[in-house]
């Protein structure tokens, strides 16, 4: 499928951003949604170049309503063939901590899980009443296995994961795509904050060439680097305490978002 009109989320930076671009061309309508408008007002300069028609929403994907009154908005305007619920934020433990900061914990559930939701659920009903699109999530690996120094992450990722695939059995026979994608390392500014070991680590530009590859393709499943998402996906069936005692022996450092419940 070739997308006209595009809906993305946190696109002012990392994969968001790079998703834009890879899009951004003559003929192609994006739809941009972020906090920071200097960023955003930079990506979508950078778009226009590129001969892309862009329109801003300065949004926290928190705001239920003021998500849904601009995306209805928007997709009235010019129906979105294509979303892309990206906006998110890590946190996690330093070494020696036993427990994350419980505001934190909100705060990465408000933007990874229920800011996912917001994004998608306006746009389920007419999508599915028109008989085309396609709705795409992203995920990570660390979604498909719990990881002992980024727990709170490691399950808003999980939550997107199962909730696509939920989605994806109810809405597919409506004639909407729907597709989970699963990336391992993107360099992006919030992952350049993480001190551990990066394996097959990509920039963001190879990552959104991929996903935009995979969603053109119409796949229900994104995942790469391959190599590590299929270890991933071994790690779910060796012995549980094998690979507890396995990861306790990476030593990673993640430090606390700054974002807090709204």
């Amino acid at each position: 499928m070739q997308p006209r009109s595009i809906l993305i989320t946190g696109a002012s930076s990392g994969i968001g951003r790079a998703l834009a671009l890879v899009y951004a061309r003559q003929g192609i309508s994006l739809s941009l949604i972020g906090r920071d408008r200097e960023r955003l007002d930079a990506a979508a300069a950078a778009a226009r170049a590129r001969g892309a028609e862009v329109s801003l929403g300065q949004l926290d994907v928190r705001d239920q309503d003021g998500m849904a009154q601009w995306i209805e908005a928007a997709d009235t305007r010019r129906p979105f063939d294509l979303v892309i619920a990206n906006a998110g934020i890590t946190t996690g433990l330093a070494p020696g901590d036993l427990a994350e900061d419980p505001r934190a914990v909100r705060a990465i559930i408000g933007i990874n899980l229920i800011g996912v939701l917001n994004t998608v659920e306006p746009l389920i009903t007419p999508m599915c009443a028109r008989g085309s699109g396609q709705i795409a999530f992203i995920g990570s690996i660390a979604g498909v296995r719990g990881l002992p120094y980024a727990p709170s992450y490691c399950a808003t990722k999980a939550a997107v994961h199962v909730y696509s695939e939920s989605l994806r059995g109810r809405i597919e026979a409506r004639g909407v795509r729907v597709s989970l994608i699963i990336p391992g390392f993107v360099k992006t500014p919030l992952n350049d904050r993480i001190d551990a070991m990066k394996p097959l680590e990509m920039t963001g530009r190879e990552a959104a060439v991929l996903i935009q590859r995979g969603l053109e393709r119409g796949k229900a499943v994104i995942a790469f680097p391959r190599s590590l998402y299929l270890l991933a996906r071994l790690s779910r069936i060796l012995p549980v305490r094998f690979v507890d005692k396995v990861m306790a022996h990476f030593k990673v450092n993640i430090p606390k978002t700054q974002e807090r419940i709204r």
